[in-house]
Parts: C-alpha cells; sequence; structure tokens
C-alpha cells in the first residue's frame, strides 16, 4: 500500500518528521508531495522546491520505507486539485492530513484520508519556526539534523532574514520590488 502526505515543508521540521515516522508504520511506500512548489524566497516560503526535497529526502532516510518526494505547484481551483495532485504523484491508495480543506478535497474525490494527532503542535509549527529563524532564536532542535545541514549548506537563515526585511516593505515577488 502506498500512502500520500502532503506539506508545504517551510521548513521540513520534528512535528513532519513525526508524521512520516507514523504512516511508515501502516503503509509499505510513502509519496511526500511538496506544496507550493513554485514559491520561494519569502518570509512565508523561503526555501526552494528543491532545498526541501534535500531536507526530506536526508531526513527520511533513516525510516524503512521507499520515499518518493514530488513537488506539487499550486492550483488556484480547488475543485480540481486532487486530480491535479493525482497527475504529479505516483498512484496512492491513502493521504494523510490534518488539514480540513484538503481532507474534504480528498474526501469528495473518493480518496481515502487518515488523519494523525498533531505532534507538539504548539511549536512545531512552520510560522514559529521562521520566526525563530528571523528573529535569530532557538530553531534548531525543531528540525532534523539532516534538515539543519541542509539550511545551514544553502545559508537559509541570512535568506530568511533577507527576505523578511524586504518583505516588510510590502513586496512580495521578485517584480513588486523593482517597481
Amino acid at each position: 500500500m502506498r500512502g500520500f502526505y502532503i506539506g508545504r515543508f517551510q521548513p521540513y521540521h520534528n512535528g513532519h518528521h513525526h508524521m512520516v515516522k507514523e504512516i511508515a508504520t501502516e503503509v509499505d511506500e510513502l509519496v511526500l508531495g511538496i506544496g507550493s512548489a513554485g514559491d520561494s524566497h519569502s518570509t512565508r516560503n523561503p526555501f526552494t522546491a528543491g532545498e526541501r526535497i534535500m531536507m526530506i529526502t536526508k531526513s527520511v532516510a533513516e525510516f524503512d520505507i521507499t520515499t518518493y518526494v514530488v513537488p506539487i505547484e499550486d492550483l488556484d481551483r480547488n475543485s480540481v486539485w486532487v486530480s491535479h495532485v493525482q497527475s504529479m504523484s505516483p498512484k496512492f491508495d491513502v493521504a494523510y492530513s490534518n488539514n480540513p480543506l484538503v481532507i474534504q478535497l480528498f474526501n469528495e474525490a473518493g480518496v481515502e484520508v487518515r488523519q494523525s494527532p498533531m505532534f507538539r503542535r504548539e511549536v512545531l509549527e512552520g510560522t514559529e519556526l521562521r520566526q525563530r529563524m528571523i528573529d535569530g532564536g532557538d530553531w534548531r532542535d525543531l528540525v532534523p539534523d539532516p534538515a539543519v545541514d541542509v539550511i545551514d549548506e544553502i545559508d537559509g537563515i541570512e535568506r530568511i532574514q533577507k527576505v523578511s526585511d524586504s518583505d516588510s516593505n510590502g513586496h512580495t515577488s521578485i517584480d513588486s520590488a523593482l517597481d
């Protein structure tokens, strides 16, 4: 059986890692969909799809499960989102999510959805982690070591701090920054 788990993974953190560990006990193979794959270099989405693929691939290597990491670009039409995901992914039997909209869309498409309890959600949340990175706070113990290594390799902290400065001027894309 093959499962599917989607997230933005900005960055891939211990909450995601705990979820993958749990899913690995239920399926033979796992597809990890990188949502908003086309977005990067912003406060909300600082890392590229390729960088997130590296974080995930290196982090999940410790689990005894075949994984496929697939970028999924945004599609601003919720009614056809599941078919878009299916067209970009290897075939899967069950989807995993705790997001109400994702659950609704998969259910409407006839895909079984399983939920799991959130793991330390009070701190293991992307917005909180990104803010800690911007503020120079403690974040490393909330992210698997291989993902920390990728963030260090790409100077991710410097990037998110710089783009958060430009975002404070209201710029959300290179086009608006150059106006």
